[in-house]
């Protein structure tokens, strides 16, 4: 057998989610690929993200009817074509210019939720004129200024977001050794990757020429115009984390977001029960991608207990690691209600913009269609019933 990598050249010859990594690897400067890629420290917590999906095997039934196969769901009782959201990430503009408006244009094709990060590259109206009658969903990261934090938050509900999403294990942010080493100083990459970034005319010409380096669209309204860039953007955020949030601070914020909301990073059943008596109607079980604590547990392990722990009486989402649709079959059979996307999708937008993007979530959604015909299965809901047994 010929384990050799494929030599991936265009979108249309990728077949999966590895090969959208290929890709974009090929098409978008080394410092903004290990961006995205990278995680914390070894990088211990993303190698056991994948390895607890390969640790989970599912029990097919058989002489089941399977020519009708609904992937459809609900989300907070609201109808969505898919057990899919897009994650909130950050400085998407780096991969592709306007890169947020590409994740939620494919979102709203596929019917599906964008949750648009505080720190994305568009404004939260700009990403709300692509989601008319669509899900869009907005994440915050509670800041130290009150008032800050208060008007993103009225922000988004004037602009249609259906949902809030409060990050909880961001407050102090991960080692990415991997990330820091291509930067000689904060947002001044390293001679290597100057050369190397110089090397991609496709990306200058999208991303730099004419546009410039792209800024934080949600921040212009708090900082002078003078510190619109992106090192000055990410300075403010980190000097502004609240480091002191507390259950008494998601409380607050409850009675203050009209719309459902949901906790984000949460992975002790414990915790998850809090996060229903402070109010919460959801959680994504999360420990960043691997991005913040190197040797956390990962969401997978998780599920089950906090399923156990709470019940129906809040809806439990599932992030980090996904890469196949049968990954999403497994998070949904041990209790989670849908899988959500960054890396997989972020591979997408830097393989190809938004057909990239598109190319992903129909990759995803084929794999689980067939997952789903194999295991004898014809809805989300059947999911649930489905038999597993752990390595």
């Amino acid at each position: 057998m010929n384990n050799a990598a494929p030599k991936i050249r265009r979108l249309s010859e990728a077949l999966n989610i590895e090969d959208l990594r290929t890709l974009a690897r090929r098409r978008i400067p080394n410092f903004a690929f290990e961006y995205v890629d990278g995680g914390a420290e070894d990088q211990v917590t993303m190698a056991a993200n994948r390895n607890s999906f390969r640790q989970i095997r599912l029990v097919p039934r058989q002489l089941r009817d399977v020519s009708r196969i609904d992937l459809a769901t609900q989300f907070f009782g609201r109808g969505v074509k898919r057990p899919f959201a897009i994650c909130p990430t950050g400085y998407n503009g780096m991969l592709t210019h306007h890169g947020d408006l590409k994740l939620a244009r494919a979102a709203a094709k596929f019917g599906i939720p964008f949750i648009q990060s505080t720190m994305s590259t568009s404004s939260i109206e700009e990403i709300a004129a692509e989601m008319k009658g669509g899900e869009h969903w907005f994440q915050l990261y509670v800041l130290k200024d009150r008032a800050i934090s208060k008007r993103l938050m009225e922000r988004a509900h004037t602009a249609g977001c259906t949902t809030l999403v409060i990050t909880t294990d961001a407050v102090i942010l991960g080692n990415r050794e991997s990330d820091r080493r291509n930067f000689s100083k904060p947002q001044v990459p390293t001679w290597r990757n100057k050369i190397d970034t110089a090397l991609k005319p496709r990306w200058i010409f999208d991303v730099l020429v004419p546009h410039g380096i792209p800024i934080f669209g949600n921040l212009t309204e708090f900082l002078p115009k003078s510190q619109w860039s992106a090192a000055d953007g990410a300075r403010f955020i980190s000097e502004q984390m609240e480091r002191a949030l507390n259950w008494q601070r998601i409380e607050e914020l409850r009675a203050d977001w009209p719309g459902k909301l949901v906790i984000k990073g949460l992975m002790h059943p414990e915790d998850v029960k809090r996060a229903v008596q402070a109010g919460a109607d959801g959680v994504v079980v999360s420990n960043h991608g691997g991005r913040q604590l190197d040797g956390s547990a990962t969401p997978l392990d998780q599920i089950a207990q906090i399923k156990d722990a709470v019940g129906d009486s809040c809806e439990i989402y599932a992030d980090s690691g996904f890469r196949r649709g049968s990954d999403v079959a497994k998070a949904l059979s041990l209790g989670a209600r849908g899988a959500f996307f960054g890396r997989a999708t972020l591979y997408g937008l830097g393989a190809g913009g938004q057909a990239g993007v598109e190319a992903a979530l129909g990759m995803l959604s084929n794999e689980l269609e067939t997952c789903m015909g194999q295991i004898g299965c014809t809805s989300i809901d059947g999911l649930r019933e489905i038999e597993m047994v752990r390595d």
